[in-house]
């Protein structure tokens, strides 16, 4: 039906309402994409103390931010013309 979706979980397929798929998987990706900034702050924490400890000096532009989707969008938009 329209109105249903098939999702697998581990090795099973379920039928879910579309609505309530959408959600968890959007809920999923809010929780990925929070681990991985955590992990990125992380590393660079972890990276500029073996430079220090290496007696090398800080890595520069290491502390940039990726942009985001809309900041890519309206950069996109601009070198389309």
């Amino acid at each position: 039906p329209a109105e249903k979706a098939m999702v697998c979980f581990g090795n099973m397929f379920i039928e879910l309402p579309k609505a309530k798929t959408r959600e968890m998987l959007q809920e999923d990706q809010e929780e990925l994409d929070e681990e991985i900034n955590n992990l990125r702050k992380e590393l660079r924490v972890k990276v500029n103390r073996l430079y220090e400890a290496q007696g090398k000096p800080e890595l520069k532009g290491f502390n940039l931010n990726p942009m985001s989707a809309e900041e890519m969008k309206l950069i996109n938009r601009i070198l389309e013309g």
